[in-house]
């Protein structure tokens, strides 16, 4: 199950089938500062095989592919082949 909704523990752990693998994409702050994600993690860590915890889930990914598509964009803007 991929989930990102946006809303804060939108997702309770019982929505989540028994072996699931679960990322949450979901970057929620609360009231009190907490950063939590879209699915209720402790609840869904209970059935889900494995699940993206929030913060410090898909995060580190994102940025990893933000760097790499710059990369590509550099050098396909620099090639020497298209002057």
């Amino acid at each position: 199950m991929i989930v990102a909704v946006g809303k804060p523990g939108f997702i309770p752990g019982d929505w989540i089938k028994e072996g699931a693998i679960v990322i949450d994409v979901g970057i929620n702050r609360l009231e009190n500062g907490k950063v939590v994600g879209d699915v209720v993690f402790e609840d869904a860590a209970k059935r889900a095989s494995y699940i993206t915890p929030v913060p410090g889930g898909v995060g580190p990914m994102t940025v990893a592919t933000l760097i790499e598509n710059t990369l590509q964009a550099c050098v396909e803007y620099h090639d020497p082949q298209d002057e």
